[in-house]
């Protein structure tokens, strides 16, 4: 993408995973070790639909969905499963394209992340990439009441970066995360569609 093209837009907000971050091949072993720890099952299509969702709401809704009983807590698998993910930050992130849209802008537009992740996770895989120094605010799913599908999430950025959400551009590359920039007033990019960026997760 030519980084022209945002020149019309005062402020930047991207999610994280599959987004500005390659993480689809982190998160899809953290899942894999943490599913099977929990005797739930591991449905392909299940867990792509439910990209971006925070962990413990994700965890629910496979039980829900396929009829499966928790044998823990929601906090204690999400627990296991940030466990997986922060032993394995290292060997599986990368930034994507969009670094050369973020270091091109960095210092004259404000720049935020707004991800499903909880925001330690996210500000450690960040600086893992080599991104955090180029972002003015990482909200995280922890930060707010309602995370995505709700447009809570990206309003935080917008504030936080003092920028009026109808004068932002949100990069998303999950249907949640771009019906939650829909909801706050943004225009958002899909990246799969529009920058032919994709995440290797659960295919």
């Amino acid at each position: 993408m030519n980084p022209e093209a945002l020149k019309d837009y005062d402020a930047l907000i991207f999610d994280m995973d599959g987004t500005l971050v390659d993480s689809g091949q982190l998160h899809e072993v953290a899942w894999r070790e943490t599913l099977t720890e929990y005797g739930l099952p591991i449905d392909h299509a299940l867990m792509r639909s439910l990209a971006g969702v925070p962990t413990m709401e994700t965890v629910r809704l496979i039980a829900e969905k396929t009829d499966t009983a928790l044998t823990a807590s929601l906090e204690e698998i999400n627990d296991f499963k940030e466990r997986v993910v922060k032993e394995n930050i290292h060997r599986y992130v990368k930034a994507t394209a969009l670094e050369r849209v973020a270091r091109h802008y960095h210092g004259t537009k404000p720049m935020a992340v707004g991800t499903g992740a909880y925001t330690d996770e996210a500000r450690e895989i960040l600086s893992v990439c080599g991104l955090l120094d180029l972002l003015d605010a990482v909200v995280g799913a922890d930060q707010v009441a309602r995370p995505k599908p709700a447009p809570d999430t990206f309003l935080a950025c917008a504030e936080l970066i003092g920028v009026s959400p109808s004068r932002c551009i949100v990069f998303e590359d999950s249907p949640l995360g771009l019906r939650a920039a829909e909801d706050a007033g943004m225009k958002g990019i899909d990246v799969a569609a529009e920058l032919d960026i994709h995440n290797h997760y659960f295919l």
